[in-house]
């Protein structure tokens, strides 16, 4: 490995959404450093399982809507 290209690896307090803390490594900012996170496990809609539903509007809703009153029966032979 080439010596002196690595970032610095040090400690740096996490502010979560709700204001609680944790201490974790990072290479991120300087040491001592904090980051507030503007989304977080606690409030993301992903992982609490809020009541916002994601709108499919890509190729397969188009799909869908286009051939939603074919049905398909056995195959006759």
């Amino acid at each position: 490995m080439k010596p002196d290209i690595h970032p610095d690896y040090h400690t740096i307090t996490i502010i979560m959404t709700d204001g609680t803390t944790y201490e974790t490594r990072s290479t991120y900012g300087k040491a001592g450093d904090s980051m507030r996170l503007e989304v977080d496990r606690k409030s993301h809609p992903a992982w609490t399982g809020g009541n916002k539903q994601l709108q499919d509007v890509g190729q397969l809703s188009r799909f869908n809507k286009r051939f939603a009153n074919i049905s398909i029966g056995k195959n006759p032979e």
